[in-house]
């Protein structure tokens, strides 16, 4: 069953939600759709919004600690020659 709504209409009803000061009642009937579905529509929005922002930092982050710990291994073992001789 294909969606009714298109994404662009999805992401004006969650803004409108979000920022016009309406109750999610009032906007959900001015826009002829379920209360139910316009909360379905902003929880996803909401959860999609958290997903998305942070892991770009936990990427970068595990980048730098990987490079951290290469390096760190790399001089844990000329340690270890060094003693060695």
């Amino acid at each position: 069953m294909a969606p009714r709504h298109g994404k662009e209409f999805r992401n004006e009803a969650v803004r409108l939600a979000l920022t016009s000061g309406l109750t999610r009642q009032q906007v959900a009937e001015d826009l002829g759709i379920g209360f139910s579905t316009l909360n379905r529509w902003v929880q996803k929005d909401q959860d999609d919004a958290l997903m998305s922002g942070p892991h770009t930092d936990l990427e970068t982050e595990n980048i730098r600690l990987r490079k951290e710990v290469r390096i760190l291994r790399e001089e844990g073992e000329i340690l270890k020659k060094a003693a060695i001789h």
